[in-house]
């Protein structure tokens, strides 16, 4: 049962204070010494109201929320977190249990791994109430109607179903079932978007902001992707260095952000609707969490720093309104972050008549489906890509985009020789790779590069960053001068090259990533595939990694395949766009144009949900979201594979399967394939 909770305090204004913290520490033993993850934090948190908690990695987030609710296991806690009344740090264990689930509720950033594997969803959702009292019967029905509730279709059904029967943006859904399976008054979301497709993140922070509006629930979510902040924002907390070190409402702080590292983020995300010269990442890198001096831990890495910085730590002052930051800057420095001089992208399209650098031609991969049944027969294949053709130019770059299971990984092994395709054919250089030998595929391999998506998995631990780099050129025999070579790539990509013989565990997510691309780069290759390579990362170090990349595109006339889920990011950096859906290409074209006026439903719809730094208020109220997951490449639609999903689907959509051709009045650098194309920018209403 709930526990009883003492009356709630009000604000002068009026509104009800859920939470207040009050000189929150955490701190781990370590044995290097004590690590300080969060120092002296302070907020409140009124009824029905969502706080948003920013910041680099390692500044405290998650550590912060965890702690209040006894989750950060080793910590020495100290300070004050009234929720209703009561003191969170000073109940025991058992109180603990009692308000987590009933009053406070938790969405994990990993739906995968909070899920047990082996139980169903549903049972897992009913253990949630069983723990607090409900009897079992009721427990199945209330499954039944949470399910439902979050946009689970045939809930009755698919709560008898296990984890990995759902698609990420489904077992989210799921996750949210059983943080509000008990209606609890607040609710804290640690990174709940960072693995999702635009379209699922855009549902899911529609699902949050319906669930809030019908129940009164507070939210505290924590993120590194500011459009989000934009998006679901009342108020907003900047932490760096383990402290709050500026406070106020969204439309203050993204309009006139005063602190230094605020408007640093700020600065370091790429902007919609242009091409930058280059973005501003934050130089260097975030302080030592083991050492607490009492000085400002940014002024290192700040653009205005002044001697009083290093001699004590800046209080928080007021700016305006109820905005506040720890700086010693005048209150005058808050205004708008401005950004350098934008470069719009080229609309000019590589000559027709030159022999691409690499070519697709109706290619297909697929993969057997799993087998069924007691005799082990085979079901349909797996179509993961099916009748692609793409050409990919000198010098360009080519942005692929879609939702998650579109096939865009697929195709990058395809490109790079990782995954023999089913049928079609891949030539590189004018060069069909299915007529050339073993050997002759070996050497045209070195030509095209993968850079992986997650800097961490792609190193080993165990070998030594010069071995690891080297690699590519152990491999094709080129064993002279390894060294040199290793030390001089990584000073090409910003790397110290007297830490040849350091371990991947001793550099940062950044450099990580920065080692991986110095591996791509060691052939000399002509073509580059890079595969989600800044998903993974905080938004000053993604700033930094883009600058790189197109810094040594310059220099070393690169050709890139950038595949993304990250729709401003694509539009920094590509020069033309190949958007995919269900295998298929379904709109190709020179990236500023696409953006501006897509001609596919199902691009308009991407670009829709893609969240910006824009403080729009009637955005999301004018724009159609789609619903439901990318059906089954098992089995997909027939016809127009995106009809089912499509707000302005016609009858005809379900018999015919339309061509990638270009528009009338479009000309021959733009294709869509849609039978009834957008004829001019419009919602899908």
């Amino acid at each position: 049962r709930p526990l009883t909770s003492a009356p709630l305090a009000t604000h002068p204004s009026g509104a009800t204070v859920l939470l207040t913290v009050e000189n929150l520490d955490v701190s781990f033993p370590t044995g290097d010494g004590v690590l300080h993850a969060v120092r002296d934090v302070s907020f409140e948190l009124d009824a029905g109201e969502t706080v948003v908690i920013v910041g680099e990695s390692g500044s405290g987030k998650s550590v912060s929320t965890q702690a209040m609710v006894g989750l950060a296991r080793g910590a020495e806690v100290s300070g004050r977190a009234v929720f209703e009344g009561r003191d969170l740090l000073t109940m025991s264990p058992a109180e603990l249990r009692g308000v987590r689930g009933a009053r406070i509720g938790m969405v994990f950033q990993d739906p995968l791994s909070s899920l047990h594997p082996q139980y169903r969803v549903g049972w897992q959702i009913a253990e949630a109430l069983r723990a607090h009292g409900v009897p079992a019967g009721e427990a199945r029905k209330r499954v039944v109607e949470l399910l439902g509730e979050v946009g689970i279709p045939a809930p009755e059904r698919r709560a008898d179903d296990y984890p990995h029967q759902f698609s990420g943006g489904m077992r989210q859904r799921v996750m949210m079932a059983l943080a509000l399976a008990l209606r609890p008054a607040l609710l804290v979301a640690d990174e709940p978007t960072t693995a999702l497709d635009v379209t699922v993140q855009a549902q899911l922070l529609q699902l949050l902001e319906d669930l809030q509006r019908e129940h009164g629930t507070a939210i505290i979510m924590i993120t590194h992707d500011l459009g989000v902040v934009t998006e679901v924002a009342d108020r907003v907390l900047t932490m760096y260095g383990g402290r709050i070190v500026e406070r106020g409402t969204r439309d203050e702080l993204f309009a006139r952000p005063h602190h230094p590292y605020t408007r640093g983020l700020l600065a370091s995300v790429p902007r919609g609707g242009q091409r930058s010269a280059a973005l501003v990442p934050i130089p260097g890198q975030p302080p030592s969490l083991l050492v607490d001096r009492p000085v400002c831990s940014f002024a290192p890495r700040c653009a205005h720093p002044m001697p009083e910085c290093l001699e004590q730590r800046p209080p928080e002052q007021h700016v305006a309104g109820t905005q506040s930051s720890a700086c010693l800057l005048p209150a005058s420095h808050a205004g708008p972050v401005v950004l350098p001089p934008a470069v719009h992208a080229s609309t000019t399209e590589p000559a027709r008549g030159a022999t691409p650098l690499a070519r697709l031609t109706d290619v297909t991969v697929h993969f057997p489906g799993p087998r069924k049944g007691i005799l082990g027969r085979v079901a349909d294949p797996v179509r993961a890509v099916d009748g692609v053709s793409l050409e990919v130019h000198e010098g360009e770059t080519l942005g692929i985009v879609g939702e998650s299971g579109c096939g865009k990984s697929t195709l990058a092994r395809v490109l790079t020789g990782l995954i023999p395709p089913t049928g079609g054919s891949v030539e590189i250089g004018g060069r069909s790779m299915a007529e050339l030998s073993a050997a002759e595929r070996r050497a045209i391999r070195q030509d095209v590069q993968l850079i992986f998506q997650d800097p961490y998995g792609a190193l080993n631990p165990q070998r030594r960053v010069g071995s690891i780099i080297a690699d590519p050129l152990v491999i094709h025999g080129r064993k002279d001068g390894v060294r040199s070579r290793v030390q001089e790539l990584m000073e090409l990509v910003g790397l110290n090259p007297e830490h040849y013989n350091r371990f991947p565990a001793e550099f940062s997510g950044g450099q990580r990533q920065r080692i991986g691309i110095a591996r791509a780069l060691a052939l000399n290759p002509r073509l580059v595939v890079c595969d989600e390579p800044v998903s993974a990362l905080d938004v000053s170090i993604q700033a930094q990694i883009l600058n790189l990349l197109a810094e040594l595109q310059r220099e070393l006339g690169l050709t890139y395949v950038f595949i993304a889920h990250d729709l401003a990011v694509v539009e920094h950096v590509a020069d033309r766009l190949a958007v995919m859906y269900l295998g298929k290409v379904v709109e190709t074209g020179p990236t500023e144009r696409v953006y501006a006026d897509p001609r596919h439903p199902y691009t308009r719809a991407l670009l829709d949900a893609a969240p910006t730094l824009e403080l729009d208020e009637t955005r999301a109220g004018g724009r159609v979201l789609l619903q439901g997951d990318v059906p089954s490449p098992i089995a997909p639609p027939a016809g127009c594979r995106f009809h089912p999903r499509c707000p302005v689907a016609q009858p005809d959509c379900s018999d015919e399967v339309p061509a990638l051709v270009p528009k009338a009045g479009d000309g021959p650098e733009r294709a869509a394939a849609c039978i009834h194309p957008l004829t001019r920018v419009e919602a899908l209403r």
